[in-house]
């Protein structure tokens, strides 16, 4: 197993090789003009994109060194060869502000800008950085016409798309791009660093176990207790609606289906929730308690494991798993959602 990477002038924390990777990269002054970073949300993918940005621009011996005016502009959003582009982007690029909620995917003129910046010559550093996260959300349009830049890059010019999977991104792009993936990192690892920044040892226990390996998320949440917060209130509703009559399910279908339109994001969210909890009540009913996520609920797990056969439990978690690949080949949401509901399995209360 690669031995877990984090050096102090790299802030990314990660195993796996890919800081290793970078360095000789840019030791041996061998860059691609563009990477694709890949990885589950809040794993690390925009600090690992910042950190290259830091690596090509900082002027140190041991660069990225974090520490110097240019790593401190890169960090603070502040320097002026240093472009992120995302959702919030296409947001923006849009002048009815009634309609900013409705857009759901980077579009061409996002895509123009990139272009533009792309061609003119770094302002202060040495490498122009074209960040663009949620790489996903390029439309069809745009996708092909970053494609047209990235076959025939710019000088001193380097691209960085971020992604939840390579999978979603258009396969030529994707052969383009130097891939970097980011996996998970331990738990053990995760509740250990958590514990370094003062996270008192019960909360980054439950935390690490919570983040699934994704120490962004792990940060944001011991910074933020609306994290949590939002956590619980997900969770009271999904054991509310395992009890709850067909009427009131259907009713909560309709609510996830009314918002895929407008936060197709959240959506997946939830069911992420779902998918979760029901995997939870699996590795209770095999004794397997250790790898349990939502370690606070045990007793809660416990009480349900006792309800449900394996069969029952894995089978629903099938059909989940079944909705959520519906709902990405845009299938009805209503339709997927209901069907779903009608698939949560009864009880067997002795």
């Amino acid at each position: 197993m690669p031995l877990l990477t984090w050096k102090l002038m790299w802030e990314v924390m990660e195993r796996g090789g890919v800081v290793s990777l970078l360095e000789n990269s840019l030791k041996n002054n061998r860059l691609p003009n563009a990477y694709l970073v890949c990885g589950p949300e809040h794993v690390g993918k925009m600090t690992l994109a910042l950190d290259i940005a830091r690596a090509l621009n900082c002027n140190q011996p041991n660069a990225p060194c974090g520490q110097c005016p240019t790593c401190h502009k890169i960090s603070t959003g502040k320097h002026p060869d240093i472009m992120v582009f995302d959702l919030l982007s296409a947001r923006m690029k849009e002048k009815d502000r009634d309609r900013e909620n409705r857009v759901k995917e980077i579009g061409v003129e996002v895509v123009d800008d990139i272009i533009h910046f792309s061609s003119l010559p770094p302002y202060e550093g040495r490498y122009r950085v074209m960040i663009v996260d949620d790489a996903e959300q390029l439309s069809p349009e745009a996708a092909n016409r970053l494609l047209k830049t990235l076959e025939e890059p710019e000088e001193r010019v380097i691209y960085i798309l971020l992604t939840v999977s390579e999978k979603l991104v258009l396969p030529t792009i994707a052969s383009r791009c130097q891939k970097l993936e980011l996996r998970p990192l331990p738990v053990g690892d995760v509740e250990k660093y958590l514990i370094n920044r003062g996270v008192p040892l019960e909360r980054a226990h439950l935390l690490a176990h919570l983040s699934r390996g994704c120490l962004g998320w792990a940060l944001n949440a011991a910074a933020d207790e609306f994290v949590l917060e939002e956590r619980k209130e997900r969770l009271d509703t999904i054991l509310s609606i395992i009890t709850a009559g067909i009427g009131t399910r259907f009713e909560y279908a309709a609510r996830l289906a009314g918002r895929f339109g407008d936060d197709h994001r959240a959506v997946m969210e939830e069911l992420d929730f779902w998918t979760t909890w029901w995997r939870d009540i699996l590795l209770v009913k095999s004794d397997a308690r250790d790898h349990v996520t939502n370690i606070d609920y045990l007793p809660t797990l416990s009480e349900l494991a006792a309800g449900y056969s394996l069969t029952q439990i894995r089978s629903f978690i099938g059909k989940l798993q079944d909705a959520v690949s519906q709902l990405k080949l845009n299938a009805s949401p209503r339709l997927v959602l209901e069907v779903l509901m009608l698939h949560i399995p009864g009880r067997n209360i002795k």
